[in-house]
Parts: C-alpha cells; sequence; structure tokens
C-alpha cells in the first residue's frame, strides 16, 4: 500500500510530495477549465519492489526510488511536474497535455528505465534488474475532478500491473459492481471522519482503499 509522501519535499527523494502534487492537480485543473486545455497525469511505480526489499533491504530498496525518481525527472524535463506520490510510487503532472501524448512519454520512460541498474547502497554498488508500470488518466477525457483523474490513474496503474508488469496502460470507464459487505461500527466512524477531513465520498475511499490492496498484493 502507498503511504502518501505528505511532507512538502521528500527527503529521500528530493522531489515534492503528495500534498503539493494535490495543490498543484488542483490548479492546474482550474486553469484548464478556464482555458479549454487538457492536463493529465502518469502514476509511476516499481514492479516487484516488496519482493525487491527482502530480497537486497531497505538500503538498495532506497537507491532504487532514488533512481527512478532521477530518470523520471530528466526523461520528462520540463514536459512535466514530478512528485514523490507515497511508498514506491510517483505521479507526473503533464499540464496542458492530452492524454495521448502523456501516455507516448510514459512509455518512453518505462521503456529506458527497463533492464539492469547499478546502485550505489551504503559502501557497495548493488547491480539488479528492475522496471517499473504506469496508468495514465488525462482531463477532460477521464473526468472533471482531481479525484475523478487519481482514481482513474490508480484504476489503469493496477491494469499494468496485473497484465503486465513492465507495462502503461490508459484509464478507461469502468463497469461499477454492488457488493454488499459488512464493517464494525468503528471502522465505518472512523471512515466518516477521514471522508469529511478528506472531503472525499465514503465509498470513493474504499474504492481507493481496495486498489492499494490489490496492488500491494499483486506486486
Amino acid at each position: 500500500m502507498h503511504v502518501r509522501a505528505t511532507q512538502r519535499t521528500d527527503q529521500l527523494t528530493g522531489l515534492d510530495g503528495y500534498d503539493a502534487f494535490a495543490e498543484r492537480l488542483t490548479s492546474a485543473l482550474q486553469a484548464a477549465a478556464a482555458e479549454g486545455l487538457s492536463v493529465s497525469i502518469a502514476l509511476f511505480d516499481i514492479d516487484w519492489f516488496a519482493k525487491l526489499n527482502d530480497e537486497h533491504g531497505h538500503e538498495v530498496g532506497d537507491a532504487v526510488l532514488r533512481e527512478v525518481a532521477r530518470h523520471l525527472s530528466k526523461t520528462f524535463g520540463d514536459h512535466a511536474a514530478l512528485f514523490r506520490y507515497g511508498g514506491d510510487a510517483f505521479v507526473a503532472l503533464f499540464e496542458g497535455m492530452e492524454r495521448e501524448r502523456a501516455f507516448l512519454l510514459a512509455e518512453k520512460a518505462r521503456d529506458t528505465f527497463d533492464g539492469e541498474h547499478t546502485v550505489r547502497a551504503g559502501t557497495q554498488d548493488v547491480s539488479l534488474p528492475a522496471s517499473i508500470s504506469a496508468g495514465v488518466s488525462a482531463y477532460p477525457d477521464d473526468g472533471n475532478s482531481d479525484t475523478d483523474l487519481v482514481r482513474k490513474a490508480n484504476e489503469a496503474l493496477y491494469r499494468a500491473k496485473v497484465t503486465g508488469p513492465n507495462k502503461v496502460c490508459l484509464g478507461r470507464e469502468e463497469k461499477m459492481v454492488t457488493k454488499t459487505s459488512h464493517y464494525t461500527q468503528g471502522q465505518l466512524q472512523g471512515l466518516a471522519r477521514i471522508a469529511k477531513r478528506m472531503g472525499m465520498g465514503e465509498a470513493e475511499l474504499l474504492r481507493e482503499g481496495l486498489d492499494d490492496l490489490l496492488r500491494k498484493y499483486n506486486a
């Protein structure tokens, strides 16, 4: 599960964190609506990152995170603003860019990262294979709000992981299926508090949590 990097600047990668991304996305959508432009996002994470940490240790995992941040920043340059979304996830914000072009840039980043990498962990150089997957969504194609775009990118990333990995998928409309579940009173109260604090719907939060859970166990 991706623990969001809520601090303004992520100390490990030097990138801005989730809060900065959320603010920038809201501003970008407002500007795009006023000017009739598009906004795209690409949500990336590292394939088999939990296994990588287990086999090589967290110091190597941290080095791979820094390598991904460096690679994405170099690949996108001025085309996108890059943020540490949380955990092993990164998000690129393409202001004024349609999703087809954002997809091509995300695919370029994925393709050129795939392969053997040598990272510095402590006093040692460690070589290991690594790859990334991504989900791309865009305004207005995939929704009109920041929550719509993030949800569609999450869903696309999940499809990339389970049908790949080492793949980029576009957001698409998902058919909603009703499934009855039972929760404790404490769980529901906690959910209501989070929804109020985040300004989101409870069902939307549950779908986001399920997306993270599916990605975690399919990683």
